[in-house]
C-alpha cells in the first residue's frame, strides 16, 4: 500500500462511518489539498476560511439562472466541500488546533446553505409556479418559496443533519470509546460554559452557548437512546463490556449507511440536479420528502435497538 494511500486512510475516523464518496473522491482528494498547505505552512483556519468564501460564492451563483452560473456553482461547492474535508486533516497533521478552528469548522456548512437556500428564494420569488399552476392570475412564487425553505431548513435539513452526526459519533462511541469519538452531552457543555469567565472567552463562550443548544437537540431526539446510555454509564462507566460493545457495533452499523445519506454528498448531488434542469424548487421538495421519511426511518431503527438492547443488559 503507498504511503499516500496510508495517509487518505489514516484520516478516517473509522470505516464503519465513512461514505463511499467520502472514501474514493472528496478525502484523498482533501488529502492532496492537506500535503500542498502543509508545504507551504498554511494554517488550517485559512483553509476553513477558504471554504467559507467558495461554499458562499458558489451560493451567490445558484442565483444566477443560466447554465454557466449553475456549472460554476456547481464546482465552487465541489471545491469547498474538499476545503472542508482537508482543514481537519491538516490540523492533525500539522497539530495546530485551536479553539477558532473549532468554532469555523462547527458553522461553515451552515453558512453554504444558508447562502443556498436565501438565492434560491431570490431567484425563484418573482418566477411562475410550475405546471401553470396560477397562470391565469399571473401568481408567483412570492413569499410561499421563502416559507418552504425555511420548513426545508430548520424543520427537515438542520434536524436530520443533527441526528445524523450523533448516531456517527455513538456508534464511534461504542466501537473506539470516549477518545475515538465526539460524543457531548448538554450538561458537560453548560459546565463549560459557566466554568469560563466572560472576559477573554467572548466569542468561545458564545459558541459553546450554541453547541450546547445542538447537543440538547440531539438528546431531546433520543428518549431510548438516553435512558439506555445512562444505564451503561452508571454500572460499566468507562470498562463497557466489549460483548456490548460488538452487539451495539453490529445493530447500529446497518443504520450509518443513512446517516451518510443524511449528511452533505446525497443532499448536494439533489441540488445540483434540480439546478441543471432549472427546477431548484425539487430540491426543498427532495428534502422534505425523501430525506425526512429516512430520517423518520433512521430514527425509529435507533431507537428500537436502543430499547432492545436496554432491556437485555439491565434484566
Amino acid at each position: 500500500m503507498s504511503t499516500g494511500k496510508k495517509g487518505v486512510e489514516a484520516s478516517f475516523k473509522s470505516m464503519d462511518t465513512e461514505e463511499f464518496l467520502d472514501i474514493h473522491f472528496n478525502r484523498p482528494i482533501g488529502y492532496v489539498w492537506a500535503l500542498f498547505f502543509q508545504r507551504f505552512g498554511i494554517h488550517p483556519n485559512v483553509v476553513t476560511i477558504l471554504s467559507i468564501i467558495l461554499g458562499v460564492a458558489a451560493g451567490v451563483m445558484f442565483y444566477y439562472p443560466d447554465m454557466t452560473h449553475t456549472l460554476i456553482g456547481i464546482f465552487l461547492l465541489m471545491w469547498a466541500n474538499h476545503y472542508d474535508s482537508c482543514d481537519g486533516q491538516l490540523a492533525r497533521m500539522t497539530g495546530k488546533k485551536t479553539r477558532w478552528g473549532r468554532m469555523l469548522d462547527g458553522f461553515a456548512g451552515d453558512l453554504w446553505f444558508i447562502t443556498i437556500y436565501v438565492a434560491i428564494c431570490l431567484r425563484l420569488m418573482n418566477q411562475p409556479l410550475p405546471f401553470h399552476l396560477g397562470e391565469a392570475s399571473g401568481q408567483t412564487w412570492s413569499i410561499y418559496i421563502w416559507l418552504i425553505a425555511w420548513f426545508s431548513g430548520t424543520v427537515c435539513h438542520s434536524k436530520q443533519c443533527t441526528l445524523a452526526d450523533y448516531y456517527r459519533n455513538i456508534h464511534l462511541f461504542f466501537l473506539k470509546g470516549k477518545a475515538g469519538s465526539e460524543l457531548d452531552n448538554f450538561k458537560q457543555q453548560r459546565e463549560i460554559f459557566h466554568s469560563l469567565p466572560w472576559k477573554g472567552n467572548f466569542w468561545w463562550k458564545a459558541f459553546l452557548y450554541f453547541y450546547g443548544n445542538y447537543t440538547r437537540k440531539q438528546e431531546q431526539m433520543t428518549p431510548n437512546f438516553q435512558r439506555f446510555y445512562a444505564f451503561v454509564q452508571e454500572r460499566y462507566g468507562d470498562n463497557i463490556p466489549q460483548e456490548l460493545r460488538d452487539e451495539f457495533r453490529a445493530l447500529s452499523l446497518p443504520l450509518m449507511k443513512y446517516t451518510n445519506i443524511l449528511t452533505f454528498n446525497t443532499r448536494a448531488i439533489a441540488l445540483y440536479i434540480s439546478l441543471l434542469i432549472g427546477e431548484p424548487w425539487l430540491y426543498f421538495i427532495f428534502e422534505m420528502v425523501v430525506m425526512t421519511s429516512l430520517f423518520v426511518y433512521m430514527r425509529r431503527r435507533h431507537e428500537a435497538l436502543c430499547a432492545y438492547l436496554y432491556h437485555k443488559y439491565a434484566k
